[in-house]
């Protein structure tokens, strides 16, 4: 930059700061101006205020006429409610609202919960047991199990359970049984005299559950036309066993009649119903080995029951709801009284419930023990061998043991009789063959006549080898169904299996495979009681002489155990366990049979008697087929003078052809 800009920018500067000076107004000037500008903030600082001032006032005006129109309609709204209700409801009417309190009763084998809003126990445990996959058993949980009375009020329906009912007694919400009964009593109070009342008494050491409906004063409110109060119960069963398919079979409804016997609703459908045309004592939910049951003092005019099943069987089994009918006399008070058996379903217990002394009230018929002829055998010969080994042997495994080779010693003249029957018609075989040789195929009535007469004179009963077996018959039976209802199985673990009253599985197939009929694992027990039974089958078929004329029983006979190795898949493994220790011991005297048994002797001693009965008076069987004979056109082989059979002496080898 030269001398010249720089002098020409200086003096440019000079004149611009001189400029400045020379225009800026003076102290007064600026004094005066800053009181003309505070001046204008305080009047539009005044107008902003005013402003907001009168918003608020308006803000508070209307929320003022909003809040007082709201609360005239809340009150109105209330008050319409209010006789909303009491048009619905009538006297019932504020017992609509509420809030749920839970009352607990227990004593050392139960434990229920009863709710004010409804007044009905809605959980039940049972302390001495566990569900499957569970360290619990809970029979029913909130939303599982209602109770409900329905009736007309002032011509409103009432539904008790909407209605949220008083604890008479405020302080008692945890109430435990020891020593004494104890009681809680839920009310819905119209008036001192006039209410509807549930009392629930707990007794120590029981699973019975007391429970007294009282209607009391209600005669003005309740029509003078009504005569039965409803009663509804609904109750969804849970799955408490491992064996889902086996306990769904065992899960119905049981009912007894006034005067007459226990009966069922069929457990294998998907659904079924029961109407009840008469008087009904009392109604059980029962699951495989639990049961709730509700039991009237008096008795239930009439009703009906349904069940679903729930096809998924995972948490539930099946949804059971009940309508009954109380007897209701419109004119006085009314109370009912009833047990509600919540418990296991044991032989001993079930029979020991009662509601008077000796009164039988038939609840062990929940357990399956078969018909008449079984269900004698068993209450009267196996329980009770049973309970008495089981006083003093600890391990159900020991106590089957036991219990089967006793039965089996029992039943071994019966089996040896049998065993001695097989040998006879064993040695008789060759004369039998020389028989049917001489008299053709298109005779079978002489052939018939024949076989029969050489028995006679023989002394061999052709039936003496079926009628032992027949009479073990109905102990095996009796012993099917007993060890699959026995509780006191229930959780007992032996050797491998961990629970003796379901399936043991040493093996279950992976990814969920299922063989039809059969299931989806393996089970010793089973596959041990179908090759004891197989072997068995084998050694007694060599003895029987009808397994030879009838091809189709023998392989009846081997085709049984495979049939058996299906169905006992799935079965209780205590019954397994029975079987294979059945068929062991039979294997053994089958042996001990075959040793003691001395043919020859039996032969010679049927050849001597053969001889002393040379002229033998005829039987009444015989005297059918000679009628029979005589009928058809045929003469009595008695009246030909055909010889009698000759006797090899050979024993049981057949004659030589000419």
């Amino acid at each position: 930059m030269n001398r010249q800009q720089f002098l020409g920018i200086a003096l440019i500067l000079v004149i611009i700061v001189g400029y400045g000076i020379w225009v800026s107004p003076s102290a007064e000037q600026r004094a005066e101006i800053q009181r003309k500008q505070d001046s204008t903030r305080q009047v539009k600082l005044l107008e902003q205020q005013k402003l907001e001032l009168e918003k608020h006032n308006k803000d508070s005006i209307s929320k003022l006429s909003t809040d007082t129109a709201s609360l005239a309609n809340t009150t109105l709204s209330d008050s319409a409610k209010s006789a909303e209700k009491t048009e619905k409801f009538g006297v019932f009417a504020k017992y609509t609202e509420g809030k749920a309190q839970d009352i607990v009763l227990e004593n050392k084998l139960l434990e229920v919960k009863i709710s004010t809003l409804g007044a009905y126990p809605y959980y039940v445990r049972l302390k001495d047991f566990k569900a499957f996959k569970s360290d619990s058993l809970v029979l029913f949980d909130k939303g599982e199990n209602v109770i409900d009375l329905k009736f007309f009020a002032q011509n409103h329906p009432i539904s008790t359970e909407n209605l949220y009912f008083t604890n008479t007694n405020p302080t008692r919400t945890h109430i435990v049984a020891d020593a004494d009964s104890q009681s809680v009593a839920l009310r819905i109070d119209i008036s001192q005299t006039q209410y509807l009342e549930y009392v629930y008494t707990i007794q120590p050491n029981s699973y019975e559950l007391g429970v007294a409906v009282n209607f009391v004063g209600m005669t003005d409110y309740i029509p003078q036309n009504t005569f039965e109060i409803d009663m509804f119960w609904d109750a969804k069963l849970r799955r408490l066993e491992k064996g889902a398919d086996w306990e769904n079979q065992n899960t119905t409804a049981y009912y007894k009649y006034d005067e007459a016997e226990v009966d069922k609703l069929s457990p294998t459908s998907d659904d079924d119903d029961v109407t009840y045309e008469s008087k009904l004592k009392w109604l059980a939910y029962k699951n495989h080995f639990f049961a709730s049951a509700i039991i009237a003092h008096g008795s239930f005019a009439s009703g009906k029951t349904a069940f679903v099943a729930d096809p998924k069987e995972e948490h539930y089994l099946k949804h059971f709801k009940s309508e009954l009918a109380l007897p209701y006399d419109a004119k006085t008070d009314n109370r009912y009284a009833f047990t509600w058996y919540l418990g296991p379903n044991d032989y001993d217990i079930l029979t020991d419930t009662h509601i008077k002394p000796k009164d039988d009230l038939e609840l062990k018929r929940m357990i399956p023990l078969g018909w008449a002829l079984f269900r004698w055998i068993s209450q009267y010969a196996i329980i009770p061998l049973f309970n008495l080994l089981g006083s003093f042997i600890g391990s159900m495994g020991l106590l089957i043991l036991v219990m089967t080779v006793l039965i089996k010693a029992v039943l071994f003249p019966l089996t040896y009789k049998s065993y001695q029957s097989s040998a006879k018609m064993q040695v008789l075989k060759p004369q039998i063959d020389e028989i049917n040789e001489k008299i053709p195929k298109d005779k079978a009535m002489e052939r018939q006549q024949a076989t029969m007469a050489l028995y006679k004179k023989a002394g061999v009963n052709p039936l003496g080898g079926c009628l032992p077996m027949l009479l073990q018959f109905p102990i095996l039976i009796a012993m099917y169904q007993f060890f699959p209802g026995s509780i006191e199985l229930r959780g007992k673990s032996f050797l491998w299996a961990e629970d003796l009253s379901t399936y043991d599985s040493i093996w279950n197939f992976p990814n969920g495979f299922t063989i039809p009929m059969y299931g989806d694992h393996i089970s010793l027990f089973t596959l041990l009681m179908a090759a004891a039974m197989l072997i068995s089958t084998m050694m007694n078929s060599s003895q029987m002489q009808s397994n030879q004329q009838m091809p189709g029983m023998k392989l009846m006979l081997y085709l049984m155990p495979v049939m058996m190795l299906v169905w006992f898949n799935n079965y209780s493994a205590g019954l397994s366990y029975y079987y294979f220790l059945s068929n062991v011991i039979t294997i053994v005297q089958i042996w001990a049979a075959r040793k003691l048994i001395n043919k020859e002797k039996i032969l010679a001693k049927l050849n001597e008697n053969q001889k002393k009965n040379k002229e033998v008076p005829k039987s009444k069987f015989q005297q059918r087929l000679d009628q029979m004979a005589k009928e058809r056109g045929i003469q009595p082989l008695s009246q030909k003078g055909l010889p009698a059979p000759k006797n090899t002496g050979k024993g049981s080898q057949p004659p030589k052809r000419k």
